[in-house]
């Protein structure tokens, strides 16, 4: 059971909404249960991070939400529509729209090699069959300025691209059918220091700009200057809602006293092994 504290419903008319949502994987005796009875709502313009470990079952519920995993039970609205029971055909047509784009959180796998960067920029834009060659060219010089990079790459191939450069095309191929809806699956986790520093800056910009993003991460110290509220997932399912300030300042879940703890840019310093095993106990089963 999450534990919500006051003022954490997203205000306004929420564009991403997910009631009692459950996932099983497999079938039969292999069945098991991912995510357990999840809700969260995300409104215009609003950052919310999804922090847990690895296997804590956050990007299978951002996933459950675009409909790359199907959900056993519970309801997604995406700007106000009904998406629990899309088949493939209706979620090819809702993705067209452009309402919510994912992001990936590995650029080598999503980045198709044998094509140019161009190429993988325009192709979401060619699906729409709304805009002409030359406009399509210049919305993803755009795109492409806007996640700081020059259009000098548009004829490279990914492989040719340092890591932070296919990270931002990533970002900007996302981009390119004006979504309103951002989520980024580990944005800056395989990156080195600087190029963190600018993917976040970046995203900073974006939030600033009305576009609503949804970051997945392991560490909090990554999601903390860059969200409004934060969702701490724990084995698939969520223990903690609040303001990110207070996830900071006044964690209450020992889970999440855990993951502040783990983040020294957070804390005074990283906790001790002994502290972890201490709080570690207070929410795992002996």
């Amino acid at each position: 059971m999450s534990r919500e504290r006051g003022g954490l419903s997203a205000p306004g008319d929420p564009l991403v909404e997910v009631e009692h949502l459950a996932v099983h994987y497999g079938t039969g005796r292999e069945r098991t249960q991912v995510i357990f009875d999840a809700g969260l709502q995300v409104a215009a313009g609003e950052s919310v991070g999804l922090i847990g470990e690895t296997g804590s079952g956050k990007s299978t519920l951002a996933r459950a939400i675009v409909g790359l995993v199907r959900p056993s039970s519970g309801r997604v609205r995406i700007a106000g529509e009904d998406v629990t029971g899309f088949g493939l055909r209706q979620w090819r047509d809702f993705r067209r729209r452009g309402i919510i784009q994912y992001v990936f959180q590995d650029p080598l796998r999503a980045l198709d090699p044998d094509l140019t960067i161009e190429q993988s920029l325009s192709e979401p834009l060619q699906v729409q069959r709304r805009l002409s060659r030359q406009q399509i060219r210049d919305r993803i010089v755009y795109r492409l300025e806007q996640v700081r990079l020059d259009s000098s790459l548009l004829e490279r191939f990914p492989g040719e691209l340092s890591g932070g450069q296919r990270q931002r095309v990533l970002v900007a191929r996302a981009l390119a059918t004006e979504p309103r809806v951002l989520i980024l699956d580990e944005p800056v986790s395989a990156l080195d220091a600087a190029n963190r520093v600018a993917v976040l800056e970046i995203l900073n910009t974006l939030r600033a700009n009305g576009t609503s993003l949804v970051f997945i991460s392991h560490d909090l110290g990554s999601v903390a200057g860059v969200t409004d509220r934060v969702i701490v997932l724990y084995r698939g399912e969520l223990v903690e809602t609040a303001a990110t300030t207070d996830i900071v300042n006044r964690p209450e879940h020992p889970y999440t006293r855990l993951l502040v703890g783990s983040a020294p840019t957070l804390s005074s310093g990283a906790i001790d092994r002994e502290r972890r095993a201490e709080l570690r106990r207070l929410f795992e089963p002996s």
